[in-house]
């Protein structure tokens, strides 16, 4: 029987801390506004995460990750290879990649995926146990202690982040001084968010444009304010309040959730 919930009352960190503690083996699914994603445990491991359109296909891993390109695929007609065991064996034999490229390469994929996660604040998850990848992947165990500690110092981040910048429906523009950004060493994301930076697109807009989580575009703009190269707009108009508010739960309804939860891994 799969449990399911919200990340509104259950944050992903603590989530991860249930499954560590419990030694479970199942995959956990998470679904929001910013994709779904798809983690895979065994015995409390972390061994395959997955992200949208970003499925964790060993030939589009190692692609993103520079360690292989599309056409040696083609080389060895490869390209229609859907087992990536298989397909590892055979980058191996002709020398494009090396064990330990892929299994790095698994791994930064992975975690890439988690602290994506970790950004969310909102999104409807299901835990479904015994549930694994598909035989066709490649497990990469990895210990989630060290996960959780960084979702913790993330979370910390995120909420100092919030209170420089609380509202990302607003928009960004330069400031008068074009000089100023030849003058700085800019990073290619930081470029990547000066190039939407027009006066016009809030920072949600870019951060939707551009595939990144609240961290990183908070992170971002927060730098090229204290840089002095943007600044920020003028926010757009409130919307009218609505005549009866939506009743938000209390601390009654997040308890009953970390119960439920609780008492839901120790069944299993």
């Amino acid at each position: 029987m799969a449990l399911r919930g919200n990340l509104r009352d259950f944050h992903t960190t603590q989530l991860l801390n249930l499954i560590h503690l419990a030694r479970k083996t199942g995959t956990l699914t998470v679904e929001s506004r910013n994709g779904t994603a798809q983690l895979c445990f065994k015995d409390g491991k972390l061994i395959y995460a997955a992200l949208d359109r970003q499925d964790g296909r060993l030939a589009d891993v190692l692609i993103r990750a520079g360690k292989l390109r599309p056409e040696q695929l083609q080389t060895l007609d490869l390209s229609r290879v859907q087992d990536d065991k298989v397909l590892g064996l055979k980058l191996i034999e002709a020398g494009y990649v090396t064990q330990q490229d892929i299994l790095a390469s698994l791994r930064a994929q992975m975690l890439d995926v988690v602290y994506r996660l970790f950004a969310w604040s909102e999104g409807a998850f299901r835990f479904e146990p015994h549930l694994q990848p598909v035989q066709n992947r490649i497990p990469v165990p990895v210990d989630l202690e060290n996960i959780i500690m960084e979702g913790v110092r993330r979370l910390r981040e995120v909420e100092r982040l919030k209170e420089e910048l609380p509202d990302l429906d607003i928009p960004v523009r330069l400031t008068s001084r074009p000089e100023a950004i030849r003058k700085v060493q800019l990073s290619p994301e930081e470029w990547r968010v000066i190039s939407q930076v027009n006066g016009r697109n809030t920072i949600e807009q870019i951060m939707r444009r551009l595939n990144m989580d609240e961290i990183q575009i908070r992170r971002i703009i927060y730098g090229l304010l204290q840089a002095g190269l943007i600044e920020l707009g003028t926010p757009p108009p409130a919307a009218p309040p609505p005549g009866v508010p939506s009743p938000r739960p209390g601390s009654g309804v997040s308890r009953s959730v970390v119960e439920k939860l609780i008492n839901y891994f120790r069944r299993l």
